[in-house]
């Protein structure tokens, strides 16, 4: 373990993905005075980190073999399996007393193979954590993460994770962070689509929309989706996007998988995964989710 710790008893660590929660959440390991190794596919996104202290790695291996703890948020389960088997990937290191920590979305079965076969491949551990709380959350270090895995491996990255989120939940072995951030989708990606009717009816009807997070504030309807959602719709704000609707839709897709094996009903979800496949197909993949708002829009000569 020598070789993983810094001189002050702290473990040296990577990230690895540097996207929308990739870049809040290393900046924010770097603040706290941890050693970060980073690694991206294209590496100009690493540019400022580095300025910040971060150092660059060429290739997920060599990001391996620098630190004891593996951070990762990456877009899918193809691009998972691509930083871990691929050519220089995580499996290619000593992963011997090691742990990868897989913030991103994948689907519970994903995560359970990739584990085990880079458990077999090197002894790297494996913890399932994906995050609630949007680039927001990643950048006020309010994050929400569900983990799946062993006890003792997230009981040893928890203070690491901390300097990044608000709170880590262990839910069970490995895939339950996964299986839990499904739920969290759940009731994330309907509670958009509820959200933009809402709008979309205050508007119609002559109301301003942007005033509905007061007028219901304490209520029932009360929400942190409703406070932080309706205003961006209603005055049209989705740059910087507060999630991409191919993510939101990957999601919910998941979830219909996963109901179809576990004979789970879930028709508020299969509808709003439609409709978020409409605002993908009109709005565009990359596309900020809330824009699914803009799908009852009035044409202009009605």
């Amino acid at each position: 373990m020598a070789s993983m710790g810094g001189t002050d008893g702290r473990e040296k660590l990577g990230y690895l993905g540097l996207g929308l929660m990739g870049i809040p959440m290393t900046r924010r390991l770097l603040n706290a005075g941890h050693e970060v190794t980073v690694w991206n596919r294209s590496p100009g996104k690493a540019a400022g980190l580095v300025e910040a202290g971060a150092k660059p790695a060429a290739t997920p291996r060599e990001v391996a073999a620098t630190a004891g703890i593996v951070f990762m948020c990456l877009l899918d389960a193809s691009a998972v399996e691509h930083v871990v088997f691929g050519l220089d990937g995580l499996a290619s290191a000593d992963g011997a007393g090691k742990l990868v920590v897989d913030f991103s979305s994948i689907h519970p079965d994903a995560a359970r193979a990739i584990a085990a076969r880079l458990k077999q491949a090197n002894g790297m551990g494996w913890i399932d954590a994906p995050v609630s709380g949007g680039t927001g959350g990643a950048e006020e270090g309010t994050l929400a993460v569900m983990a799946g895995g062993d006890a003792a491996d997230i009981a040893r990255v928890r203070p690491y994770v901390l300097a990044m989120a608000r709170r880590l939940t262990h839910m069970g072995p490995t895939g339950a962070g996964q299986t839990t951030k499904l739920c969290n989708q759940i009731i994330s990606g309907c509670s958009m689509a509820v959200l933009a009717e809402a709008t979309r009816l205050a508007s119609n009807a002559g109301i301003d929309a942007s005033k509905l997070p007061e007028a219901l504030a304490g209520g029932f309807a009360d929400s942190i989706p409703l406070q932080l959602f309706v205003p961006r719709m209603a005055q049209g704000i989705h740059s910087p996007p507060l999630g991409h609707i191919a993510s939101i839709l990957k999601d919910l897709d998941t979830v219909v998988e996963v109901a179809h094996d576990t004979s789970t009903p879930v028709p508020m979800t299969a509808l709003a995964a439609q409709l978020f496949r409409m605002a993908k197909a009109t709005r565009g993949a990359d596309a900020d989710a809330l824009e699914i708002y803009k799908l009852s829009e009035k044409r202009k000569d009605s």
